[in-house]
C-alpha cells in the first residue's frame, strides 16, 4: 500500500535525514587509503546512536550491520568487514537508512579513496547526474516512468557504461521499504502516476562495463552480494525524496549548492 504523507510527516522524515547526512558528511573527511571498512560500519553506528536514532538495517531479515559497504566491483549490499582496509584509486559506496522518532530516511553515497582515475571519476560524475536528473523528474502529475527514463537516458548516452535493472528504489515511511518500486530505467509516461506527499528513494547505480550484475558469496562472513558481472567498477547514489505541490524535495541533503533548488 503507498501512503501520502502529511506536511508534518515529511518534515520529521526530514530530521531523520539530516542525522543520515551528518553520517555522510563525516564520511567525506574519514574515508581515505588505510582506512578499515569496519572504521566506517563503527563511526555510523556510533554517530546515529548519539543522535537519538537507529540504524534501521540492523536486524532487518537478519542483517547484523548499521551500513552496506560495497569496494569498486561490488554494486550493492556489500558488508563493512574488519581487515578490509581501502586502498588508494578505490571507489566505495555507503548505503544505510536511518529511523529517528519513527521515521525513515535512506541515502547512499560513492566516495573516492584518494586519488582514482580518470574513468571511475567520470562513473561517479555521470551516477550523480543520474540522480539528479531522475529527481527533476519527481513532480506531481508525471509517472514513474519519467524518473526512470531520465536516469537511463543520460547513463546509457555515456561509453561503456550500464545502467543496473535489477536493483531499484523504492517507496519509503512508515518502513524502509514500501511500494511503489521505483526503477532507475523506464518508459516516458507509463508506470505509476506521482502524487502528492508520496515519498520515495531514487538510486540509480551504473557499471564500467555491462549493466548486468551477478551474486557473490562470501563464506567468510556468510554474506551474498552483488557484483558487476564483467569485474568493471560501480557507482551508486540515493536521496530520499518528497513528491511536493512546490516540487521535489530532497530530505537527505548534504548541503551540496545544487540541492539548494530541492530543499524543503
Amino acid at each position: 500500500m503507498i501512503t501520502l504523507k502529511s506536511p508534518r510527516e515529511i518534515e520529521m522524515m526530514a530530521k531523520s535525514g539530516e542525522v543520515l547526512a551528518g553520517v555522510h558528511l563525516g564520511l567525506r573527511d574519514m574515508i581515505k587509503p588505510g582506512l578499515d571498512t569496519w572504521e566506517i560500519e563503527e563511526f555510523a553506528d556510533k554517530y546515529i546512536t548519539e543522535h537519538g536514532a537507529k540504524a534501521s538495517e540492523k536486524g532487518f531479515e537478519g542483517y547484523k550491520f548499521a551500513t552496506c559497504v560495497s569496494v569498486n566491483d561490488e554494486v550493492a549490499h556489500g558488508i563493512p568487514r574488519k581487515g578490509l582496509k581501502l586502498k588508494d584509486g578505490d571507489i566505495v559506496k555507503v548505503d544505510m537508512t536511518v529511523n529517528k522518532d519513527g521515521f525513515e530516511s535512506d541515502s547512499c553515497w560513492t566516495y573516492a579513496v584518494g586519488n582514482i582515475s580518470e574513468e571511475d571519476q567520470k562513473l561517479m560524475d555521470v551516477c550523480k547526474e543520474a540522480l539528479y536528473r531522475g529527481i527533476d523528474q519527481a513532480v506531481v502529475g508525471n509517472r514513474l516512468g519519467d524518473i526512470g527514463f531520465a536516469c537511463q537516458d543520460f547513463i546509457e548516452n555515456q561509453n561503456h557504461m550500464g545502467d543496473v535493472r535489477e536493483l531499484i528504489g523504492h517507496g519509503i515511511q512508515p518502513t524502509m521499504h514500501e511500494q511503489p518500486n521505483v526503477p532507475a530505467y523506464g518508459e516516458p509516461g507509463k508506470g505509476l502516476r506521482l502524487k502528492e506527499g508520496m515519498t520515495i528513494t531514487i538510486e540509480p547505480m551504473v557499471n564500467l562495463g555491462t549493466w548486468e550484475i551477478t551474486d557473490r558469496y562470501d563464506a567468510k562472513d556468510d554474506w551474498t552480494y552483488y557484483v558487476s558481472s564483467d569485474g568493471t567498477n560501480s557507482a551508486q547514489y540515493e536521496h530520499t525524496i518528497a513528491i511536493t505541490k512546490d516540487g521535489p524535495k530532497i530530505l537527505t541533503s548534504q548541503g551540496d549548492p545544487i540541492d539548494e533548488k530541492y530543499k524543503l
